[in-house]
């Protein structure tokens, strides 16, 4: 349904630790900036999918910049393709492609000045834009502006992920229109622009497509794997296919300075008043000394036993817009949450402040996704574990935040 569908090119970082004695974790320390694209088709989980790379590689400590979709912001001006000429529609095109370039720039350049290791993610590249040009015109566009394969494809970005549209092999999940008020494509064009993206990309070096051959879920985490590998990052069995979420019960935090080297946020959690329908809806503030990311997430009722969980980032404007449907019933949810890694393990371990109620009052929950079972699971050892909750819904934050 929802295995990575990899193109097998001898990788750069094993050519240069096998002939060149350099090891993965300083390749990963010398790359400091890593520009990834997302594509594929519509419906193929790139929105929930950024959202979900941006808090991961947030928690290992790196900067990260999302560049915005240029198509998604230029049609929702008003443009409509129906209404174009076909010299209007390839003008179009041109200063599209323009835009997301100097778009990109802006963003390439931060990066370069930013003191952390920095991944720049962006909704679609400058490739995307070909996909939809009729036969012949990129080859008239590259020659009239001096437009370049190689230099667009190639050299430009580090990586390329492509997330196949549920409309191939998934289509009982397919929303043409889901989380993208431009667009309302049918189950057969989404099938046909899928593809013409997917040819777009071939040729570049490092092109990683994440076909529906698994849950929703599964298929978010290879997408994530895809880049942790390509950047030689050890995150243990975090996103293995068969990982399952283990929470653990702290009854004292010690000092910082027993901790290997962390990472803090301040997290707020709003449930919001929910649909009928079983649908559950709740806005996440998340962010580092007065900086702050902003998630709507919308957890869908099971369709074929699969539980679909949409995250979608959104701005500061539109995170104030949505508090206003706040569920009276509800308690806004506090923490700080320390992430870390130990024992090559990734750790979350989220420290109440709010609400100050009895089930919330000096609670403090360690979780980490793990193939492991039982007491093979190694816990920190500074850490002082009362016992484990996994199974306990008495510690889901959805209860914890009742009122």
């Amino acid at each position: 349904m929802f295995s990575s569908s990899r193109q097998f090119i001898f990788p750069r970082k094993l050519f240069l630790h096998r002939y060149f004695g350099l090891s993965r974790t300083k390749m990963e320390k010398e790359r400091k900036v890593y520009k990834v694209v997302l594509t594929g088709g519509p419906c193929g989980g790139k929105t929930t999918g950024q959202a979900h790379v941006r808090t991961f590689f947030e928690n290992l400590g790196y900067k990260v910049y999302m560049v915005p979709e240029t198509a998604t912001h230029l049609l929702s001006g008003g443009v409509k393709f129906p209404e174009l000429s076909e010299e209007e529609a390839y003008t179009f095109q041109v200063n599209l492609l323009k835009t997301m370039l100097q778009t990109e720039d802006t963003f390439f350049t931060l990066a370069e000045t930013c003191k952390k290791k920095c991944l720049i993610i962006c909704d679609r590249g400058a490739m995307d834009a070909t996909a939809y040009l009729p036969e012949g015109k990129w080859d008239a566009m590259r020659q009239q502006y001096g437009f370049d394969n190689v230099d667009l494809r190639d050299k430009r970005y580090d990586q390329v992920i492509h997330m196949q549209s549920a409309a191939i092999g998934a289509d009982e999940f397919y929303n043409g229109s889901q989380g993208n008020a431009t667009r309302s494509e049918s189950c057969a064009f989404a099938v046909k622009v899928d593809n013409m993206t997917k040819r777009a990309w071939v040729g570049h070096p490092y092109f990683d497509i994440i076909d529906n051959s698994t849950d929703f879920e599964a298929k978010i985490k290879r997408m994530i794997t895809a880049i942790t590998d390509r950047l030689g990052i050890d995150i243990g069995d975090r996103l293995a296919k068969n990982s399952v979420k283990r929470k653990f019960l702290i009854y004292e935090v010690p000092d910082e300075n027993v901790f290997p080297p962390f990472e803090d946020f301040e997290v707020k959690h709003d449930y919001l008043v929910s649909s009928s329908g079983g649908t559950k809806a709740r806005l996440r503030k998340r962010g580092q000394k007065g900086i702050y990311t902003y998630m709507h997430t919308v957890c869908h009722p099971e369709i074929t036993k699969q539980a679909i969980t949409i995250r979608t980032p959104i701005t500061s404007k539109q995170y104030q817009i949505l508090l206003a449907q706040r569920e009276p019933t509800r308690y806004q949810v506090v923490k700080t949450r320390r992430c870390f890694v130990w024992n090559d393990q990734y750790f979350q371990m989220d420290i109440y402040r709010e609400p100050d109620n009895d089930r919330c009052k000096d609670l403090v929950l360690l979780e980490t996704y793990t193939t492991l079972k039982g007491n093979d699971l190694k816990l920190p050892e500074f850490l002082k574990i009362s016992k484990e909750v996994t199974a306990d819904k008495d510690y889901s934050m959805f209860n914890l935040s009742k009122i």
